[in-house]
């Protein structure tokens, strides 16, 4: 692994750390959206929307730490807050599916960040290397070997196969990350039309 790090030039170097910032950043997406609540099945949020549309105000009690929790525990407040009205509670309501929205997709700009930039590195390192393979033909002559044209060809194309070998699964990552917010985004919002739509009259 070193010799090929090596052969590989500064590039290939780059795009090794570039391959373990991307699984630090994809372990600390999983555990992040882990304690989020996002791969919980949130059975206490039905349970207490169910119990607010049947008339309980005590639904409005602490659900929770994930999304959806503080997603319904925020509507039902402001729901009951005689203080706004029925827009205004909507309207504040929004304001925090948008923030806790935007905590669920933390990370994921710097995960499409590296899915753009690891192919372009791997070029780059390529383009550089074959530069330098053919300065060497160049400089042989006639009596250039084809074996040492070929050694530099391979080890400058190390960076595209390497760029591709990061780029790929964290584009992976990166579309399953969106698909968990997604998800989560419309619960939020069936979770908040249902509050909305039938619970206990204001005090």
């Amino acid at each position: 692994m070193p010799e090929i790090l090596q052969n590989g030039g500064a590039v290939l170097w780059l795009i090794a750390g570039l391959s373990v910032i991307t699984l630090a950043l994809i372990l600390w997406k999983l555990s992040r959206l882990t304690a989020l609540g996002a791969f919980r099945a949130n059975v206490h949020v039905t349970d207490a929307i169910a119990a607010w549309q049947s008339g309980d105000p005590s639904a409005a009690a602490p659900l929770g730490t994930g999304l959806r929790a503080r997603l319904a525990r925020a509507a039902m407040q402001a729901r009951l807050d005689t203080g706004l009205s029925d827009t205004a509670a909507r309207e504040e309501t929004q304001l925090t599916a948008r923030q806790l929205l935007a905590e669920a997709r933390t990370g994921l700009r710097a995960l499409d960040l590296i899915v753009t930039i690891a192919p372009l590195l791997g070029l780059l390192g390529t383009v550089l290397g074959m530069i330098a393979a053919f300065q060497a033909l160049q400089e042989a002559g006639v009596q250039a070997d084809p074996a040492t044209l070929a050694g530099g060809i391979w080890e400058a194309l190390l960076t595209t196969a390497a760029g591709m070998g990061v780029a790929i699964p964290a584009s992976l990552a990166l579309t399953w990350f969106d698909s968990v917010a997604d998800r989560l985004q419309a619960q939020m919002e069936g979770d908040a039309t249902r509050i909305f739509a039938k619970g206990p009259l204001r005090p």
